[in-house]
């Protein structure tokens, strides 16, 4: 089977931190553009940070510029999500996806890819 597990969710206060996981099995990422993306209740879904596979080129949506980084590390399979200085406005569940021919900009904008994790649920709320 060909995987991406998410983990790392989980309820925080206003301000606080997380670290979010992306797990693959059945293939390496080490190719892969890698996405990090959300939906909230009655929103769409949203492309929140992007890394490339190669040149360490990342995107990340306004909204979280400043507080939220991206990175990878290869050797584990692994890519992770630092989220700083939480809102309730970050309030989603967090998705995971990986994409080969593709670029930052265009993964996190487009919201393609070839696989798809399953989700984590990150609740910010006092």
């Amino acid at each position: 089977q060909l995987q991406l597990v998410e983990s790392g969710g989980g309820l925080v206060q206003p301000g606080g931190s997380l670290r979010l996981s992306c797990a693959a099995s059945g293939f390496t990422l080490d190719y892969y553009v890698i996405g990090w993306f959300r939906q909230a209740p009655g929103k769409e879904r949203e492309g929140v940070s992007c890394i490339s596979s190669s040149d360490g080129s990342t995107y990340y949506v306004d909204s979280v510029k400043g507080r939220f980084t991206i990175s990878r590390d290869n050797a584990k399979n692994t890519v992770y999500l630092q989220m700083n200085s939480l809102k309730p406005e970050d309030t989603a569940v967090y998705y995971c996806a990986a994409a080969l021919a593709t670029t930052v900009q265009r993964m996190c904008a487009y919201s393609r890819a070839n696989y798809w994790g399953k989700g984590t649920l990150v609740t910010v709320s006092s």
